[in-house]
Parts: C-alpha cells; structure tokens; sequence
C-alpha cells in the first residue's frame, strides 16, 4: 500500500482532510504525519478566532486515536542533512522520510523541490493530484467517501451545498469536475 506524508496545509482544512481520511479509511492509501506537523495544523486554526485552536486540538486528539501507526518521529540525522528552500519545512520531509512514504502530499509545491524529493524517493503530489489518482485506480471508493463527506458538509450546515462548489473550496477543482 502506497505511503503518504500529508502535510499540514492539507490536514487543516476539515472537508479536505474528511475525504483524505476518508480514502485511507479505505486502504487506498497509507497516512503518515509527525507530532510537529500536527502542531503546525492546531495552531493555524488560531487566525480563525477565540476556540477553534481547541476545536482543531479535539480534532488531532480523534486523529491519533483512529490512526495510531501513522505517527511518526523524524531521526535527528535527517533533520540536520536535509535542506529545502524553506528551513522551517524541513521536519515535514524528515518525517515523510520517517515514515517510508513514498508521496508528500502538499499545496507547498515552491518549499518541496521535486527533485530534492526525488532524491529521497518521493514524489510530491497536491491533494488533488492525490485523489484523482485514487480516483482512476478506486472510483467507486473515492465517489463513496466524497459523497459521505458532502453529506456531512450539508448537514452540519443546515445548508444545500453544490457538490463541485464545496470542492473547489476545498481546492479540489479537478475531483470536482470528474464527480460534479
């Protein structure tokens, strides 16, 4: 089963991270993350005001429950070798290391230089680059988890939301148009 280091730009938003939860619920593929990239997740909830940094800590405590195995503690060795045009992105590849992956999964494309990646053995996909990978090799599971996810977003919302619309806030605009 393909690894995949999900950074946290793509663990923050909760419709895109219900559906790439979703689709490693199903065994399309295997989730890791580090503490430290969980900690970048909770605190960028802050901007979003007074409890959400609760909310989104809640939210990590229910993530570690369901996903023990995925947690995964970068060596200091490859914290120190490694270099990226961001220092401060260093961890995320550390752990992507750490955690075999074969994928980080990111929208922080300029900080991840493919081929860096390369030499360590990964490639570096958007979230939904990732999906409609997915999506070729498991349609019915992917269109299965997206279509729990939007029901979720509706009910919680007490509100009619447009398939393609919710995922393209999700900035999911290409899962959008193969599902919408």
């Amino acid at each position: 089963m393909t690894v995949v280091c999900l950074d946290a730009c793509v663990l923050y938003p909760t419709v895109l991270r219900e559906i790439l939860m979703g689709c490693a619920a199903r065994r399309l593929f295997r989730p890791v993350w580090s503490p430290r990239i969980l900690e970048e997740w909770a605190r960028a909830t802050r901007k979003l005001g007074p409890g959400a940094e609760d909310v989104a800590r809640a939210e990590i405590a229910l993530l570690r429950d369901r996903w023990p195995g995925s947690e995964v503690t970068p060596r200091a060795g490859d914290l120190v070798r490694l270099h990226l045009p961001d220092a401060d992105d260093v961890h995320v590849l550390a752990a992507a290391i750490a955690g075999h992956a074969e994928i980080l999964c990111t929208f922080n494309a300029k900080d991840f230089p493919r081929g860096i990646l390369e030499q360590e053995g990964l490639r570096r996909l958007d979230p939904d680059q990732l999906l409609r990978g997915l999506l070729d090799r498991d349609a019915w599971a992917v269109r299965d988890v997206v279509t729990g996810v939007h029901a979720t977003a509706e009910r919680l919302s007490g509100e009619v939301l447009p398939l393609r619309e919710l995922l393209k806030r999700a900035r999911l605009p290409k899962i959008g148009k193969a599902l919408g």
